[in-house]
């Protein structure tokens, strides 16, 4: 049996040292083609039963079950390899098989046994807590484990970059991608990393590498995706101007301020959003602001937040006006809150201040700020247009940010509650 596969994938096919697969490349670069393609040698030789998942069941049929049907029809094995369609499934001579779930149904996991391989094709799609109930699917009393991940690149605030790159707001790093793009492969943490263009297919087209290079005017964010490969930020981004420092060297900066202006911004939340209060320094006449302190919680009863809260009872904090009982309570705890002004369009006009800085500078102590915000991107409609007052997540050390900065104005340079002495 001979069959002709693309260079860049043909250590990949026959190496089986480890057990995860993360695969991620550009727009026609051959990887679910290849990862099908290995999957039927491997299951031609051993007798396994391996699992192919996507978040919805009904994308199989179109995409990972004609994929394999059309390979073993290319292998000339379509008389003992069956294709059966309902339940699709592809049954081997030899006993093993391939059965096709989708997470929009994780009650038929269950009755799954003896999985030993496990394809999640556009993994990013796929929720975190889904991989992780996979891993536990994934289990043979005797067979080596192997899961093999599939997907073109996505932002960096989806799961499955946190997990096998790194993910700034916990500190945990295993790769940088940058470097996945140099060498294009590497082995790391039990984990063999791919990642591929269309230039590694050699079965494409040119006129279809064209369609992709004419993105990079039309649309450089797709033609960061389907053309080069490269995670980043899909939309966007809110505050282009922010970035991370030490904390040591945020705090000295500052100190250097010439009457810095402080602001202390509060949104509430219990169950499913954030207690989030964010401490701010503004450097008015270069127009920076510092983020150097946060408090982040939830499922906390307010007589606990105040507890947790009480060494700011001296500062002034502005806070979401849409909770005045909230707010009594903690001025009856000896608290100096008071309501920030909301309106029609306020949400809009507050991102466009915050916008406004010319650098928004926040400590790496504050993880919750840097993982709402670093990222954080605008939502669009239907047609694709920007929504200036809806984003991708809903960002709560963003409200509080917008309540304490309720009553200055970045333009401006004069009469802000200047405070000299900073001790921070």
């Amino acid at each position: 049996m001979e069959k002709e596969v693309n260079p860049r994938f043909r250590d990949f096919l026959f190496d089986w040292s480890q057990k995860f697969y993360f695969l991620v490349g550009g727009y026609g670069s051959s990887k679910s083609y290849h990862v099908a393609l290995k999957l039927v040698l491997k299951l031609i030789q051993e007798k396994r039963t391996a699992l192919v998942v996507r978040e919805v069941y009904d994308t199989h049929r179109d995409s990972t079950f004609s994929l394999l049907e059309e390979i073993i029809i290319d292998l000339g094995l379509d008389h003992k390899i069956r294709c059966v369609s309902s339940p699709m499934q592809v049954r081997f001579p030899n006993g093993s098989k391939i059965i096709f779930k989708g997470m929009d149904k994780p009650a038929k996991l269950k009755s799954i046994n003896n999985i030993s391989i496990v394809w999640i094709e556009e993994c990013s799609e796929v929720k975190y807590d889904g991989f992780k109930e996979l891993l536990g699917r994934l289990r043979h009393p005797n067979l080596q484990l192997h899961m093999i991940l599939s997907t073109n690149p996505v932002s960096k605030g989806n799961w499955s970059y946190k997990h096998f790159f790194k993910d700034d707001s916990n500190d945990f790093f295993v790769l940088d991608d940058a470097e996945l793009y140099k060498e294009r492969t590497i082995f790391r943490n039990k984990t063999y990393y791919h990642h591929s263009t269309a230039d590694d297919n050699l079965f494409l087209p040119i006129s279809y590498i064209e369609q992709l290079e004419d993105l990079k005017t039309h649309d450089p964010d797709l033609y960061r995706i389907a053309r080069k490969g490269h995670f980043g930020v899909n939309g966007k981004l809110v505050l282009p101007q922010f970035r991370v420092m030490k904390h040591e060297e945020v705090m000295k900066s500052i100190r250097a301020i010439d009457r810095p202006v402080l602001k202390n911004g509060m949104d509430f939340g219990f169950v499913d959003s954030y207690n989030a209060l964010v401490r701010m320094a503004i450097d008015h006449q270069k127009k920076i602001l510092y983020i150097y302190w946060q408090y982040y919680k939830n499922d906390t009863t307010d007589d606990r937040t105040a507890e947790d809260l009480k060494e700011l009872k001296k500062v002034l904090i502005k806070a979401d006006s849409a909770e005045p009982k909230t707010i009594q309570f903690f001025r009856q705890q000896g608290f100096l809150m008071k309501a920030a002004k909301k309106f029609q369009g306020s949400r809009q006009q507050y991102t466009k201040k915050v916008k406004r800085f010319k650098e928004i500078i926040c400590s790496d102590k504050c993880p919750d700020v840097i993982r709402e915000l670093k990222d954080l991107t605008f939502a669009v409609d239907k047609d694709g247009n920007i929504i200036e007052d809806e984003f991708n997540i809903d960002p709560h050390t963003f409200s509080a940010i917008w309540y304490g900065l309720d009553d200055y104005e970045v333009s401006s340079l004069k009469g802000h509650g200047v405070t000299r002495n900073f001790k921070g």
